[in-house]
């Protein structure tokens, strides 16, 4: 039995894909002052992923995620949230107590904190956790379909 292919899908899915991370991008800096943050929107881009490998497969899902593989994006995460903490060291406060600074660009003043670093971080953990089973899932669907068509 061979898979059928939706080519809707398939054409679909590379705009939706690109207008679901960027809402997940708006809702992980959203989640300052309102509901969202870093794992409401990794939990957003963790769903780009899965549609993009029930239109195109899981391998490939996995080659489009940043740093190409769930785990090194979760692992990156991981450093990035714990790596947080380090500038409040620096500063003799307590490890992971929130620094702001403002950087200026020439009349804009844009304000950074360590708390976006943070976000951040749970942001790319959570996408890279959530879209690695998900995709070790999907991967074992295909595996179970691709042997039911060898046998038949």
């Amino acid at each position: 039995m061979k898979k059928s292919r939706s080519v809707i899908l398939e054409v679909v899915c590379g705009p939706l894909y690109a207008v679901i991370v960027l809402v997940s991008l708006w809702v992980l800096l959203r989640g300052h002052n309102e509901p969202g943050g870093g794992f409401i929107g990794g939990l957003v881009a963790a769903s780009a992923s899965v549609l993009w490998a029930v239109a195109r497969g899981s391998e490939a899902a996995r080659r489009r995620l940043p740093l190409g593989s769930p785990l090194r994006l979760s692992a990156a995460g991981v450093a990035l949230a714990g790596l947080s903490g380090v500038p409040a060291w620096w500063q003799g406060q307590a490890y992971l107590t929130h620094g702001w600074w403002a950087l200026d660009l020439g009349g804009l003043e844009l304000p950074l904190s360590t708390v976006l670093w943070f976000d951040l971080g749970v942001y790319l953990c959570v996408w890279g956790a959530l879209a690695g089973y998900a995709l070790a899932l999907l991967a074992l669907g295909e595996a179970i379909e691709a042997a039911q068509g060898d046998e038949s």
